[in-house]
């Protein structure tokens, strides 16, 4: 099969380029031709750039016709976006549809449905679901920007009104169904999403579950819960050591903490590789999964899975699909430090207890999150874009949206 796979790479490195990277090495190592396509987003200087920048995210005419010259040089199969936004904009959308190839999107954050992509506004938050876009232009969530969010949200509502969402694009997936059902709510039709599930390639293998620390990796920020982590470590005796990988706006106050005299035992090892990081990870006793997002899956945690060791996380969201507490790991009350606290002090003295749920993980890892099954996932749902783009081909003659 013949991809074009499209991505707009974020100001600071994540998880979503973890995916795009896995997913062309494995479409390749299985024989299909793969061309990426990606755009570096850059943060805007001047206020004519801001209002350039602003246009392009609703529709950028320069990608939209590089992607008709490219459609007609590659001839694709199918066209897999995993993130169009800022700079290269639905455009492209209208582009394959005019050359009649069909497009699957990742859903890999709740752009779609939140401005700020998150669902997430000190605390959870579905105003944008349940009343309007515009919503969030009120609170700036987008950048802490009313004029960026107004952007967005324009670029959100103009795309619903053209019908982008609903019949442009064949089929999304999201790898959650809790992802799945926010989506519904917002409004994309729910015969065109399918749960497909994030992988970890290669296997890692098992590591020993009996380490000598538990682990923290992810960005470090509140809403990954960084402060309630810091909290829960205040009121633990310091017989539990916590090794913290990664790095964000909080790297200053976590550091700012190590040198308490009741923080004998906690590390910071600042950013390190995805390979540092699995190799920590495998002689983790257990991995802290804290985010007070609803997160669409956690890569660290099928990481973690694939190391067969166990998980805590907050008891709701996405994550707890993959996390069934005392099953592969335990839930606490999502913000609550005390709770943190008394979860990860029965699960440090229960090693035997622990290690089985590491087990279940790596179970689980080895039920859904592998390579293979990963591509079968993705073919499956090529060959129903393609499909999906043959029967509307014949049907849409009198409804399909208006193009240049």
């Amino acid at each position: 099969m013949k991809v074009i796979a499209v991505y707009n790479r974020y100001l600071s490195r994540g998880g979503e380029d973890e995916v795009f990277e896995s997913e062309i090495a494995l479409l390749r190592s299985h024989g299909c031709e793969v061309h990426p396509v990606e755009e570096q987003t850059q943060r805007p200087t001047t206020l004519l750039a801001k209002i350039s920048a602003a246009g392009n995210c609703v529709w950028s005419e320069s990608w939209y016709l590089k992607f008709r010259a490219l459609l007609a040089q590659k001839r694709p199969d199918v066209v897999h976006v995993q993130n169009c936004f800022p700079a290269i904009s639905p455009s492209i959308y209208y582009a394959c549809h005019k050359a009649r190839v069909p497009v699957v999107q990742t859903l890999h954050n709740y752009r779609l449905i939140c401005p700020a992509a998150n669902l997430y506004r000190n605390g959870d938050c579905e105003e944008c679901i349940d009343h309007s876009l515009w919503r969030s232009v009120r609170y700036g969530c987008y950048q802490e920007s009313h004029l960026g969010t107004a952007a967005v949200s324009f670029m959100l509502a103009a795309h619903r009104m053209l019908g982008t969402w609903s019949r442009v694009v064949d089929l999304y997936t999201t790898p959650t169904e809790f992802a799945r059902q926010a989506f519904i709510r917002g409004g994309l039709p729910p015969d065109k999403i399918r749960v497909k599930p994030n992988f970890v390639e290669p296997d890692p293998g098992v590591g020993s579950n009996r380490g000598e620390y538990v682990m923290f990796a992810g960005r470090l920020s509140a809403e990954k819960g960084v402060v309630t982590l810091i909290n829960a470590w205040k009121i633990l005796l310091p017989t539990v050591p916590l090794v913290i990988i990664g790095d964000g706006p909080l790297r200053e106050y976590v550091e700012s903490q190590l040198p308490r005299s009741d923080f004998p035992r906690v590390e910071y090892r600042g950013r390190l590789s995805r390979a540092e990081t699995i190799a920590a990870m495998k002689s983790a006793r257990f991995l802290l999964f804290p985010s007070e997002l609803y997160e669409t899956f956690g890569m660290t945690v099928a990481e973690s899975f694939a190391c067969g060791v166990p998980v805590i996380c907050s008891g709701y969201g996405a994550v707890t699909e993959l996390v069934k507490d005392r099953v592969t790991g335990l839930h606490f009350e999502a913000g609550n430090a005390a709770h943190l606290a008394k979860q990860v002090d029965w699960a440090w003295h229960h090693p035997d207890e622990m290690q089985a749920m590491g087990a279940a993980a790596r179970a689980v890892y080895e039920s859904r999150l592998t390579g293979p099954q990963n591509y079968k996932f993705l073919i499956d749902v090529y060959k129903a874009a393609v499909q999906s783009r043959l029967f509307r081909g014949r049907t849409e003659h009198n409804t399909s949206p208006v193009v240049p």
